[in-house]
C-alpha cells in the first residue's frame, strides 16, 4: 500500500496542533475533538503513519486544520510574514557594502563545503542524539572529526541505532563516490535555474514556474511537498505556503538560502529579500525568517572581508528581534560562547526545545547552526562536525555550515583534503540538466549571476 509521505491529512493534523501551540493560537479544544474520535499522534519522524485511517477521521482532521488556521495567534504582532512589517520591526536593517563578487575560488569552496557538510550528516539524519554519539564513539571518531563509517561498529549497536536507510549506501566513508543526489544540493540548483531564467528581481510566482517545469514532485519534502500539492490544486502564492500546511515553519526554506547570499555579496538586505520571496512559496514567519537569516549571514560571508560572528550578527539584523528564530539563535550564539565542551551546548538546546519541536523545525535547527559556527570560529572541520554531531536535521545543518565556513575559507585548498577528495567534483541530481555536474562548472555559473541584475 502507498503511503505518500507529507500530506495525509490525518497525519497532518497532530503537526499542525504542535505548530498552533507554538505560534500563539489556543489548539486545545481542537486537540480533544481529534483524540475522542481516535484520532493519532503525528508521526514522530517518518512523513506517514503506517497505516491508513477511516474516511470519517480523514475528513475530519481536513476540518480540523481548517478551523486551527482561523484561530487568532497572540505573536502575529512579534512574527509578522509581510516584509514590510518585517522590515519595520528590525530597528538595524543592514545597508549594503562596496564589494567585488567573489572569487570562483570562493565561490567553489562554498559549493564544496556545503555538499561535504550536507554529505557528512546523511547517514545519521533522524537519529537520535545519543545514537549520533554512541556510533561515532564506537569507531574513535568523538568528537566528530571525519566522516562515519560501519566499520568496527558492533552490530548490537546497529539494531538499536541503524543508519539512514537511503543513506548509507552512499555516505559512509567506505561508500563515498561522488556526491550523491539529496535536496540540499537540489534546492541550490533550482535557485540557479531561477536567476538563470528570470534575474534577481524574480517573484515567488516565478519560484513556482521553476518548481513545476524542474522539480519532480517526489523529491520535495515537508512544507515543500505540501506547497507543490497547493499548486497542483490550482492555490497560487503565498496561499500555497499557508493552506494546510503545519510544516511552514520548518527548515525547507532555510536550505534554499545560499544562492541568494552567494549572488550578493556585501548586500544582506538584497540576499534576505530574495530569500523571501522564495521561502514564501512554502513558508511563514519563522520559516522564512531562517531563511533570511541564513541569506544575509553567506552575503556578509561572500565578501572575504568578515569573520563568522559579524555574519551572523549581520544576520540577525534582518530578523524580528521578538521573534522565537531570532531568541533561539541569540540562545545558541551565547550558549558557544559560555561553554568550552560543545555536548554541554548541544544538551542545552536539547533540553530547550526537543520535547515541543520536531526534529525539522526551523527555529532550533537555526540556532545549533549559529552555535556550531560560533564554537568553532568558523573553522570548516569544526563548523561541519559540531553541526552535525548536535543532532536534528543533520545532513541540512551540515549542509548549511559547510557552505558558510567554506565561504570564508576562500578556496578549495583551505578546505582539508579529506572532505573534498571523495566528492570527485561531481554532484548527481534529478534537477535539470545538471546530472554529474562539476563544484567548478557550479562556481561559474553562480559567479555569473552576480554580475546579473
Amino acid at each position: 500500500m502507498l503511503r505518500l509521505t507529507w500530506v495525509q491529512p490525518e497525519d497532518l493534523l497532530g503537526h499542525e496542533l504542535r505548530q498552533a501551540a507554538q505560534d500563539g493560537r489556543e489548539p486545545k479544544a481542537i486537540a480533544a475533538r481529534w483524540r475522542a474520535a481516535g484520532g493519532p499522534e503525528a508521526p514522530a519522524t517518518a512523513g506517514a503513519s503506517p497505516a491508513p485511517t477511516s474516511r470519517y477521521l480523514r475528513q475530519l482532521a481536513e476540518d480540523l486544520l481548517d478551523e486551527l488556521a482561523d484561530l487568532p495567534s497572540t505573536s502575529a504582532d512579534d512574527e509578522p510574514t509581510d516584509l514590510r512589517k518585517i522590515r519595520a520591526v528590525c530597528a538595524d536593517w543592514p545597508e549594503p557594502l562596496l564589494t567585488s563578487a567573489p572569487s570562483h575560488q570562493r565561490l567553489k569552496a562554498a559549493w564544496l563545503g556545503r555538499a561535504a557538510g550536507c554529505l557528512l550528516g546523511k547517514p545519521v539524519e533522524k537519529l537520535p542524539l545519543e545514537g549520533i554519539r554512541r556510533l561515532a564513539r564506537s569507531t574513535g571518531n568523538w568528537p566528530l572529526s571525519t566522516w562515519f563509517t560501519a566499520r568496527g561498529v558492533p552490530d548490537e549497536l546497529l539494531d538499536a541505532h541503524p543508519w539512514n536507510r537511503r543513506s548509507a549506501a552512499t555516505s559512509l566513508a567506505e561508500n563515498i563516490d561522488g556526491m550523491p543526489e539529496d535536496d540540499d544540493l537540489n534546492y541550490p540548483l533550482l535557485g540557479l535555474i531561477l536567476l538563470q531564467r528570470h534575474g534577481k528581481a524574480f517573484t515567488t510566482t516565478d519560484v513556482a514556474r521553476v518548481w513545476l517545469d524542474e522539480l519532480p514532485a517526489g523529491r520535495t519534502f515537508t512544507a515543500e511537498r505540501v506547497a507543490y500539492r497547493n499548486l497542483l490544486s490550482g492555490l497560487e502564492p503565498p496561499y500555497t505556503a499557508r493552506h494546510r500546511n503545519p510544516f511552514r515553519e520548518w527548515i525547507g526554506a532555510l536550505i534554499r538560502a545560499d544562492v541568494h547570499g552567494w549572488t550578493n555579496p556585501g548586500d544582506p538586505a538584497a540576499a534576505a529579500g530574495q530569500a523571501y520571496r522564495d521561502a514564501t512559496l512554502t513558508h511563514t514567519a519563522n520559516g522564512v525568517y531562517a531563511a533570511m537569516f541564513a541569506a544575509a549571514t553567506i552575503a556578509t560571508a561572500a565578501t572575504g572581508t568578515a569573520d563568522v560572528h559579524t555574519c551572523l550578527r549581520t544576520g540577525l539584523t534582518v530578523v524580528p528581534p521578538r521573534s522565537r528564530l531570532a531568541r533561539a539563535v541569540r540562545q545558541g550564539i551565547e550558549l558557544a560562547r559560555e561553554h568550552a565542551d560543545f555536548d554541554t551546548v548541544v544538551d542545552e538546546l536539547h533540553a530547550t526545545y526537543a520535547a515541543t519541536h520536531h526534529w525539522v523545525h526551523a527555529v532550533p535547527n537555526t540556532a545549533l547552526i549559529a552555535a556550531a559556527l560560533t564554537h568553532a570560529d568558523g573553522d570548516f572541520t569544526g563548523s561541519v562536525c559540531r553541526a552535525v554531531s548536535g543532532g536534528w536535521d543533520t545532513d541540512s545543518n551540515g549542509a548549511t555550515a559547510g557552505g558558510i565556513a567554506g565561504l570564508l575559507a576562500g578556496h578549495p585548498a583551505a578546505i582539508p583534503d579529506r572532505w573534498t577528495a571523495p566528492l570527485k567534483n561531481r554532484l548527481s541530481t534529478s534537477v535539470g540538466d545538471f546530472n554529474g555536474i562539476g563544484f567548478d562548472t557550479l562556481a561559474h555559473l553562480t559567479h555569473r549571476e552576480t554580475h546579473r541584475s
